[in-house]
């Protein structure tokens, strides 16, 4: 159970590689490092990332999803659901309990909601 995927949008790029980087050093594996891609710029370049980006999620143990997060990362996340997959869904503030803001697939229990600081959701994946 030490093989992990995060997913994100592009605008958290520096949470996601602090957060990688802070699991390799405790021993996780990366099963992809989608930080390194620049935009894609074609159709095709974009299907070869997405095809990438899906084998990650199904090789991962466990799912980290740093919010705010767009449509790939909600598609990463529905991928790791319906494998039964853990995932940790990450927030800095409470918005995921906001009856207008939240998902109901925030809510199943395979999803473990992280509030706070992203070295309290380190801590949680770790324990």
């Amino acid at each position: 159970m030490n093989k992990f995927y995060v997913a994100s949008s592009f605008k958290n790029i520096d949470t996601v590689r602090y957060v990688s980087n802070e699991l390799i050093n405790k021993g996780y594996i990366r099963t992809y490092d989608w930080t390194k891609n620049e935009r894609a710029s074609t159709m095709e370049e974009l299907k070869e990332i997405g095809q990438q980006e899906k084998e990650a999620v199904m090789e991962a143990d466990f799912i980290i999803v740093l919010l705010p997060a767009g449509k790939g990362s909600h598609i990463e996340f529905g991928v790791a659901l319906g494998q039964g997959k853990r995932i940790y869904l990450y927030s800095q503030g409470d918005e995921v309990n906001n009856l207008e803001t939240t998902s109901t697939f925030y809510h199943l229990s395979q999803v473990e909601i992280c509030i706070g600081s992203i070295d309290e959701l380190i801590s949680i994946v770790t324990k």
